[in-house]
């Protein structure tokens, strides 16, 4: 391999690997997002220059953390406004070691996702600047799952980090006072890029790391809160989900759904752990929405592994889920498990009964109404809500599962 294709190389695998971790670093030492983001850029592009003349570096990371502090150095340096503030930065220069490029001080990617779930930032803009500064999503990519044109959800985050930066936001953990407030953000961050991972079916390199890494805080932050029930919730949940990762493809390639999987190739150690987790969030005597949803995958799981899970208590799940958080997902989930109860006729009456506006382009509405109308003996009805689904299906894997699906109906 030549040394610019090497270079490129381990510069994209340090991109992968370590964004996040990076500008987490960079930006609790600098309190600005966007200023620490540009280094990092910087430093990637001399890593791209100067790996093809030195060779790369033993630890990427550390190489490209340092040249990012140089490179924030001399911004600031160049500032005269600004020059005290450049003093402190020297001062904290030392702390940057190969030990935290390398990921020995995880915490720094938990308190930036706090800063970012602060109250004076938008509402709308703290789980999109979570999966941008903590977990390196483009903005191009994260636009469809927040239904938000890219340079819409951009200048949002432009907006977002400006306000970091002027308000002088502090980069630290809230008080215990105000966790609750910034808690549930920093969870919906966490199971968004965990969310990012799972939904792509075709499964590369960087989006199961996103899952990997949303596991890994979730994680964290429990033996941090210890006596909070939420993120055992989300921990639950997201183990529950991950024990069926090796079952969503068969021995062809083709997407499964969970109905149709091999049971064999559930982890059962991941679904005892997740199983514990719930356990002790339940515990804690403070039911939570993460928790609701660990249940239901528990109660999945269960049916599957062949456990007399009455249908009607899936039903009660989904009302207490969204009694404490409505969503459009949850109502979808909850009509689907009516169907299982009552039939397919009360399942396609309470997926009618949905705001029309909401439903049109979900493309989960259209395939569960596809495979209800099926059920019902209505298939000229279900060919034509299979072929919506299929043109609403963003990963090829389910698109082609649907498309088989469609075929059968006769």
């Amino acid at each position: 391999m030549n040394p610019e294709a090497a270079a490129r190389r381990a510069a994209e695998r340090a991109a992968r690997d370590s964004y996040g971790r990076l500008l987490s670093i960079l930006s609790a030492r600098t309190r600005d997002i966007a200023l620490a983001e540009d280094a990092l850029a910087d430093a990637f592009e001399s890593a791209l220059e100067t790996w093809p003349r030195t060779g790369v570096p033993d630890n990427p990371a550390a190489w490209l953390v340092t040249t990012a502090r140089r490179k924030t150095l001399d911004a600031w340096r160049h500032d005269q406004v600004r020059e005290a503030a450049a003093q402190t930065l020297h001062l904290l220069a030392d702390e940057f070691t190969e030990s935290e490029a390398a990921g020995a001080v995880p915490d720094e990617r938990l308190r930036l996702l706090f800063v970012c779930a602060h109250p004076a930032i938008d509402a709308a803009a703290r789980t999109p600047l979570m999966l941008q500064t903590v977990l390196g999503l483009d903005v191009q990519r994260m636009a469809g799952a927040f239904l938000t044109a890219p340079a819409t959800l951009g200048q949002r985050l432009t907006r977002a980090k400006a306000r970091i930066r002027q308000a002088g936001i502090p980069f630290e953990f809230p008080e215990a006072r105000d966790l609750p407030d910034r808690l549930l953000d920093v969870l919906d961050g966490i199971y968004a890029a965990y969310g990012t991972g799972w939904d792509d079916i075709d499964g590369t390199d960087s989006t199961r790391r996103l899952s990997n890494e949303a596991m890994e805080l979730c994680a964290i932050l429990c033996r941090l809160m210890p006596g909070e029930p939420e993120p055992f919730g989300l921990l639950a949940l997201m183990l529950f989900c991950e024990s069926r990762a090796a079952a969503r493809r068969d021995a062809a390639g083709s997407y499964v759904p969970l109905d149709a999987q091999n049971t064999a190739q559930w982890s059962r150690p991941m679904i005892a752990e997740a199983e514990h987790a719930l356990r002790h969030a339940a515990n804690l005597s403070a039911r939570g929405p993460y928790q609701l949803e660990a249940a239901i995958q528990s109660a999945h799981i269960q049916r599957g592994l062949g456990a007399d899970v009455p249908a009607t208590a899936l039903v009660s799940l989904y009302d207490g889920l969204l009694a404490l958080r409505p969503s459009v997902g949850a109502q979808v989930s909850r009509c689907c498990a009516v169907a299982r109860a009552d039939g397919p006729l009360a399942g396609l009456a309470a997926l009618e009964a949905l705001d029309s506006g909401v439903v049109t382009n979900y493309q989960p509405w259209w395939a569960a109404r596809a495979h209800l109308l099926a059920e019902a003996g209505q298939t000229a009805e279900a060919r034509a809500a299979y072929q919506r689904a299929i043109g609403l299906a963003v990963q090829p894997a389910v698109r082609a599962h649907l498309t088989r699906v469609a075929a059968r109906v006769s």
